[in-house]
């Protein structure tokens, strides 16, 4: 069954990145739905993974500044983790940030996801803080 990543743009795949996201981080981590919601949803650009035309990760990206993109609500959902779901979505968000001259990604990591990311090049910048009450840390990749 392979995995392939989308560009949300229909109000349906972006339901679809949402339904996921609600699924992980609201369901599953119980994270508050005031909280994984956010002002950012509305300018970001949404990335689907898709497993035989079915949801079964997300992510976002959006500007931090000219030069630098930022990863964001990255989920796969359980039952798919290990797929090479999660690793597939990156890539996507990572050529597309390329794509549009980007300098770097950043992102906030879950400390149990830490060797996820640096297995995908990025490095923790400093130390752990609590978001939305679970531990996280600031991680980079340079583009370039």
């Amino acid at each position: 069954m392979a995995v392939t990543v989308i560009i949300a743009q229909t109000p349906t795949e972006r339901e679809w990145a949402f339904a996921i996201r609600r699924q992980v981080f609201v369901l599953e981590q119980k994270v508050p739905e005031t909280r994984e919601s956010d002002e950012y949803d509305e300018r970001s650009l949404h990335f689907v993974a898709l497993e035989d035309g079915q949801p079964v990760g997300a992510c976002r990206m959006r500007w931090v500044n000219p030069n630098v993109a930022k990863a964001e609500r990255v989920a796969v959902l359980p039952s798919k983790r290990h797929s090479g779901a999660g690793r597939l979505l990156m890539e996507a968000l990572e050529a597309q940030a390329r794509q549009e001259q980007a300098h770097a990604i950043v992102l906030h990591a879950q400390m149990p996801v830490i060797p996820f990311y640096e297995k995908l090049g990025y490095h923790v910048m400093d130390e752990p803080f609590v978001d939305a009450g679970i531990p996280h840390v600031s991680m980079k990749k340079k583009l370039i």
